[in-house]
């Protein structure tokens, strides 16, 4: 265990990010999921799509991904989409 005030600080902190950054990561999974499943059932995909795209987007923004990781997955699920 950690014998310093900010490293203790710095522990606690870093549980609550780890603790965020895993939510945020949960449901960018999920609503990709549910895209490819809509798309595999033959159902609209568009608003599931664009709901997606957001939580990646915002993902990257709270620098979770990457901007490049981001753009990447993106990129892959239109395409899985259009094809």
């Amino acid at each position: 265990m950690a014998n310093i005030k900010s490293q203790e600080k710095r522990n606690r902190q870093n549980l609550t990010r780890r603790a965020r950054n895993k939510s945020l990561m949960s449901e960018l999974k999920t609503s990709i999921k549910k895209v490819e499943q809509a798309h595999a059932a033959g159902e609209p995909t568009d608003e599931l799509f664009r709901a997606a795209q957001k939580k990646i987007d915002v993902a990257a923004q709270k620098g979770v991904l990457h901007p490049k990781t981001a753009a990447r997955k993106k990129s892959r699920l239109a395409a899985s989409i259009n094809s």
